[in-house]
């Protein structure tokens, strides 16, 4: 009853670690990395790249421990800086000690500098779910502001869950629209307007006042509460009259000048991205998301228009529903063989129960060491089913064979148990031992390999422990009947079953005996048995060169990411025009029943947080992220469509450089936030003698057979004014 209590037991608790365990597609990759973005609003790359990189990367490389080396990009007004600690550091203390160094470099950085957010970097923290908004009554400011205060907070409470700001529209501002004709004519500049409005919109707490027997309190109208209220500021008093901004400009609710543009389907819009962060599960995070969705809907204005673009859960599920699929046919197809084998139904439904005990021990084992349910950890326990099945079936097989002996069921499960002990533990040490070496792997590959290594140790010591203790209680029950059979020398089938496998058991003895003639052949003529083995072997390792390498095998998601970079200095409403003429040649190439979705992020987000997340290749106006999702039902491969427009794009659009970013969740995950699975940096001292050895290298990367999308990432020939003062002329006429 003790070993019955405990597997009744296993069952719950195998149970209860299933639903409560995350599931997703991979184990989490924890990088040690960390991204610190500065920003500066118009300050050129170049230098943002020497009056704030050069300073702070000094800085960490100073006062942060374990680094192991760092990046950085510097855009328009922002920098991007990637600090990757040593293997074993703790980065929790090294963001700390980053968050330290930057408040103190601040004040030796360009003066009104904000400071720098930090953020942890995680391989697999990756977009799970768009959420596209569009409205046909509201402007893009509007837009953009409502889905920023509106719909993106709530659903942000999300658990697991990570969304930065909306991608497209137009950032709302209130503008003063200036005249400068009526400026002049008062004798006024556009600095005094501006010195006008600061003093006037202040926060200025008034406190409260005691008058009596009660108490008030005070507020003072030191801030408009209307955009309206601002034209009605004064100025300044020319020639005894006062000027008010009505008089020289106009303010009005607008919106800035828009850096980053979204089309769904043609259609102007924005979008949210969706990320899971740490250990979540997709699926919870998703079904989290879409509830605070469905339940926010109906609170919405009419005109708005939500709906799922991307959902990389249904990837997810369907990777895990296939993994398990394949696994409960090689468990169905197992015990089916063993029915055949033993002819006992009995027999078979004691190893039967022992596969599933032994995989939930395994979940009980991963979950307890914090693991998740992935395609990596259930490929292991398919692995495993094979494997799991030989513990109870020798054991099943020599309990029969000691009750054949004529021996009673009590001593021969004890015997036939006992016999078998050692063996069985030295086998399963064997099988254990073969997946040691992935505990020793680093990087990335511990993170994906390991927790298949312990799925299928738990699982295979958790059979020999089932095989000493479950199987033979349960063959004490289900098995006497067999052993007074035998006992009464009634050893002629009964039932379908023994005479189903009895008939099997004829074939497979002509089978055995064929073999055994096959064997005395080869045995008759070992050299040449052994010369023809060996050089099959020496043969086939010819094929090697021809046998592609790679980490991960390709994966065909029904999606692809092809980005477009215009030539440089072009602005956002001209590369948007060319992302018009390259949606259309995708539908002509794509045909209409096989096409979903095709969502254009034109520009570049400069939103700090969208910048640490968005993974994407964008570094200005010029650059654009075309999203393609198939239909399911399609018949070409996605590999297809995408050669077809390596061909057809650069032909149709020349000037333009074209390259594909993965799209789905595995590839995006294996890319290790990169955007591409192969990256070549060239380090030196002189930047553009480091940009002319990139581009001779990637025209030599080019010309290898296979080689597709090689690019330089680095945009330098940017257009741009510089304007030279003529510093005593300008002081002469009182000017700075």
């Amino acid at each position: 009853y003790t070993f019955i209590c405990g597997a009744i037991l296993v069952l719950i608790a195998g149970l209860v670690a299933i639903m409560t365990t995350p599931v997703d597609i991979f184990p989490a990759i924890p990088l040690p990395v960390a991204t610190v973005i500065w920003q500066y609003q118009g300050m050129s790359p170049e230098e943002m790249e020497q009056r704030v990189v050069t300073i702070v990367e000094r800085s960490y490389s100073a006062t942060v421990n374990d680094i192991e080396h760092i990046e950085s990009q510097s855009l328009d007004g922002v920098a991007v800086i990637k600090v990757f600690f040593q293997p074993t550091a703790d980065v929790a203390t090294g963001i700390a000690e980053l968050t330290a160094a930057s408040q103190s470099n601040t004040r030796v950085l360009p003066p009104g500098i904000t400071p720098p957010i930090i953020l942890r970097f995680n391989a697999t923290d990756v977009p799970i779910l768009q959420i596209g908004v569009g409205s046909s009554t509201m402007s893009q400011a509007d837009l953009n502001d409502y889905v920023s205060n509106f719909v993106r907070t709530p659903l942000a409470t999300a658990q697991g869950s990570t969304i930065p700001f909306p991608y497209g529209g137009a950032p709302r501002l209130i503008n003063v629209d200036l005249d400068l004709s009526r400026l002049y004519a008062k004798g006024l500049s556009p600095a005094d307007v501006s010195a006008a409005i600061n003093a006037e919109n202040v926060i200025l707490p008034a406190g409260s006042a005691r008058l009596g027997t009660r108490e008030y309190s005070v507020r003072l109208n030191s801030s408009p509460e209307v955009v309206e209220q601002l034209n009605d500021m004064p100025v300044k008093e020319v020639n005894g009259a006062m000027v008010y901004i009505r008089d020289v400009a106009y303010v009005r609710d607008g919106a800035g000048v828009q850096t980053n543009i979204v089309r769904q389907n043609g259609q102007h819009g924005t979008y949210m991205s969706v990320l899971k962060n740490g250990s979540a599960s997709s699926l919870a995070v998703v079904n989290r998301v879409k509830a605070l969705l469905a339940a926010l809907k109906p609170a919405l204005p009419p005109s708005l228009d939500i709906q799922v673009l991307v959902d990389q859960s249904l990837f997810v599920r369907a990777s895990i529903s296939g993994v398990i699929r394949e696994a409960l046919i090689a468990a169905c197809l197992t015990a089916l063989m063993i029915l055949l084998f033993l002819g006992s139904w009995r027999s078979t439904l004691i190893i039967a129960t022992s596969i599933p005990l032994a995989v939930l021990c395994s979940i009980i084992g991963l979950a307890a060491l914090g693991q998740t349910l992935n395609v990596m950890t259930l490929s292991g326990l398919a692995l495993a089913i094979g494997i799991l099945v030989d513990d109870a079936t020798v054991t099943i097989e020599n309990i029969n064979l000691n009750m054949e002996q004529g021996k009673e069921i009590l001593p021969a499960i004890v015997d036939g148990a006992a016999q078998i002990a050692t063996p069985a533990f030295v086998s399963t040490i064997a099988i254990s031992i073969v997946f040691v070496p992935m505990f020793f792997l680093t990087g990335p590959a511990a993170a994906l390999f390991r927790p298949l290594a312990m799925a299928v140790v738990f699982a295979v010591l958790a059979s020999y422990l089932l095989s000493r203790t479950i199987v033979p209680t349960m063959a004490h029950y289900l098995l006497a009947a067999d052993a007074h059979r035998l006992a009464a020398g009634r050893t002629a089938p009964r039932g379908l079953i023994e005479r189903v496998s009895a008939r099997f058991e004829v074939a497979f003895e002509r089978f055995r005996a064929a073999y055994r003639w096959v064997l005395g052949w080869a045995l008759g003529r070992r050299r040449w048995v052994l010369g023809a083995v060996g050089g099959f072997a020496a043969l086939s390792f010819v094929l090697v060169p021809f046998i592609g390498q790679d980490f991960f095998p390709t994966t065909d998601a029904g999606a692809f990411q092809l980005h477009l970079r215009a030539p440089a200095g072009m602005r956002v409403e001209q590369t948007e025009l060319i992302a018009a003429g390259v949606e259309r040649t995708i539908r002509r190439v794509i045909p209409a029943a096989e096409l979903g979705l095709i969502l254009d992020n034109i520009g570049i987000n400069r939103n700090a947080i969208n910048l640490a997340t968005g993974g994407t290749a964008t570094l200005n106006a010029a650059d654009a992220d075309l999203v393609v999702q198939l239909a399911p039902t399609r018949r070409t491969s996605t590999f297809e469509y995408v050669r077809r427009l390596r061909a057809t794009l650069p032909t149709e659009f020349p000037g333009v450089t074209f390259f594909f970013l993965p799209a789905d969740i595995v590839n995006q995950v294996l890319n290790l936030g990169l955007p591409a699975p192969i990256d070549v940096q060239i380090v030196g001292q002189d930047k553009m003698a480091d940009y002319g050895v990139a581009t001779r290298l990637a025209a030599e990367l080019r010309r290898i057979p296979g080689a597709v999308d090689v690019r330089v990432q680095q945009v330098v020939n940017m257009p741009g004014f510089l304007f030279t003062v003529d510093r005593i002329r300008a002081q002469q006429v009182g000017l700075t």
